[in-house]
């Protein structure tokens, strides 16, 4: 018997949607459209600031499409996502909040960990994080970070937040980011802190590494194929996990007959089912895809709901 599907709403990357701007009190309110249509999440996703190298493979041709990377224009709106996800924990009640893509790397872990577990108690556990080294070197060399570095910071952070939703006070000792003795108070709503989702292009090595370690769910961009699989339920029985212990975060990909049109959502949602058999449960859905108006997201969401339901009967 397969698990009911739940429904992402993606908030990010439709400004389609709001005539290029970032609309956030949009954002904000399309989130409460989707509880109150059965969704059982949003994702927001970000980048600090974007550089030359974010359209270095030329700008996707259809503006609704994901963004991915080296195929956004620079000017592509992205909002601080912890602060707009707080924002709707304040006007949501059971929504998990999906804070994705997060860039660890360009934060120090203790003030990382601060954010992170300040959100978790606004939203009383309701928040998800997925971790992510990035792809920008400009991000990086603005910021002043060194880009070739970047998954070892990654791997200090998860190790630094595992102890900060300990007792104080805490320890670390490395060469990025030592300190002694503090006392990390309060911490996250669980004691072992927020929900850690991974995924990337590629499930292989750091990433893997990292799911297996940390993770609880594991959300790849793009279909992993059935060796990919078998690859992570081998590593997680090796580690003394079952793989049914993770989060499989699947997806509603439009196909676009055009540049200038929305896709159709019934072609999109219709890959669900097949998903569901390999063991998918979550599945993420991004409205400008398949509408071009920002009022009628909640109905867009209700539709969506609708079929879902009449898909997995």
């Amino acid at each position: 018997m397969t698990t009911a599907p739940r429904m992402l709403l993606v908030l990010s990357e439709n400004w389609t949607l709001t005539g290029g701007r970032a609309d956030l009190p949009a954002a904000i309110r399309w989130a409460r459209e989707a509880e109150d249509a059965g969704f059982d999440s949003v994702m927001v996703s970000e980048h600090i600031v974007l550089g030359p190298d974010a359209a270095a493979d030329g700008v996707m041709g259809n503006p609704r499409d994901y963004a991915l990377p080296g195929n956004q224009d620079p000017y592509t709106p992205w909002p601080h996502s912890l602060l707009l996800l707080a924002a709707i924990a304040s006007v949501t009640e059971r929504l998990r909040l999906a804070a994705a893509a997060v860039l660890a790397p360009l934060r120090h872990p203790l003030l990382m960990a601060r954010e992170l577990g300040t959100l978790d108690l606004i939203s009383e556990g309701r928040l998800l994080v997925q971790p992510t080294v990035s792809w920008s070197r400009d991000e990086y060399d603005a910021l002043g970070v060194p880009f070739a570095r970047r998954g070892r910071l990654l791997d200090e952070h998860l190790d630094v937040w595992a102890k900060a939703w300990g007792p104080s006070p805490i320890s670390h000792q490395s060469a990025h980011y030592p300190f002694q003795d503090v006392y990390f108070e309060p911490k996250a709503f669980r004691p072992e802190g927020p929900r850690l989702w991974f995924g990337g292009q590629r499930l292989a090595g750091p990433v893997l590494r990292r799911l297996v370690r940390h993770g609880h769910g594991f959300h790849p961009l793009g279909r992993p194929t059935p060796q990919d699989l078998r690859t992570l339920e081998e590593a997680m029985t090796a580690a003394g996990r079952d793989l049914a212990d993770l989060e499989m975060i699947g997806g509603a990909q439009g196909v676009f007959p055009d540049d200038r049109s929305t896709a159709d959502l019934g072609a999109a949602l219709a890959g669900i089912p097949e998903q569901l058999e390999q063991g998918f449960t979550t599945f993420c859905v991004k409205p400008n895809q398949f509408t071009d108006d920002p009022a009628g997201v909640g109905a867009f969401c209700r539709e969506v709901m609708r079929r879902v339901e009449a898909l997995t009967r």
